[in-house]
């Protein structure tokens, strides 16, 4: 029986997140209210509240879960394919992010939380605990390269996935305000700069 209402939970915390990102997307953060997110999600107030304090942990949440997929899917990626290259790692996570946007604009809901964690030092915290948290599972990533020549050793491990981060941020800046097509060849472009050794 726990089991299942935690299964009904996260489903559940999932389906407002859901919604507050077609919100989101739609009408940006600022114009969005939590009696918005109410009715995109088909909720009474109790219902999303009992997840959700406020719009502002709504926020970090689809940025956590929009990091940490990001994250988990270059680990996968390298795990999978030990003989990969580090650019077709990133290129997958290029790809994923793609994904995601086509799904619910990841990247425009992204560039909205990056002004909100300047303007909101309590999103900021939060943004800045995620980070951490990426560039220290990137520095894992990166080092498995590092071991295989696929990346220079010199610099430290976590200086290039501060690099990756910067990629990956920018790449989600110019997919949200030039679109889709105008970084279309991106994931080919990792490839080519970092390819399999040997």
């Amino acid at each position: 029986m726990p089991r299942t209402s935690e299964r009904y939970r996260d489903a559940r915390r999932e389906y407002i997140l859901d919604a507050a990102r077609r919100a989101f997307a739609r009408n940006g953060f600022h114009a969005t209210s939590m009696h918005d997110l109410f009715a995109e999600a088909g909720l009474s107030s109790g219902a999303v509240y009992r997840y959700f304090a406020g719009k502002d942990e709504v926020v970090v949440a689809i940025v956590e879960d929009n990091i940490r997929q990001i994250g988990a899917m270059m680990r996968a990626v390298t795990e999978e394919r030990a003989d990969g290259s580090f650019g077709a790692a990133l290129a997958a996570a290029v790809e994923t992010i793609q994904a995601k946007h086509r799904e619910n604009g990841l990247a425009g809901i992204g560039v909205q939380a990056w002004t909100e964690a300047l303007r909101d030092p309590r999103i900021g915290a939060a943004f800045n605990e995620v980070l951490t948290g990426l560039r220290s599972e990137l520095a894992e990533v990166v080092a498995h390269y590092q071991r295989t020549n696929t990346l220079p050793a010199g610099p430290s491990a976590e200086s290039l996935a501060s690099v990756t981060i910067a990629i990956l941020v920018g790449y989600i800046q110019q997919l949200a305000l030039l679109g889709p097509d105008a970084v279309a060849d991106v994931p080919e472009a990792l490839r080519a700069l970092w390819p399999p050794s040997g």
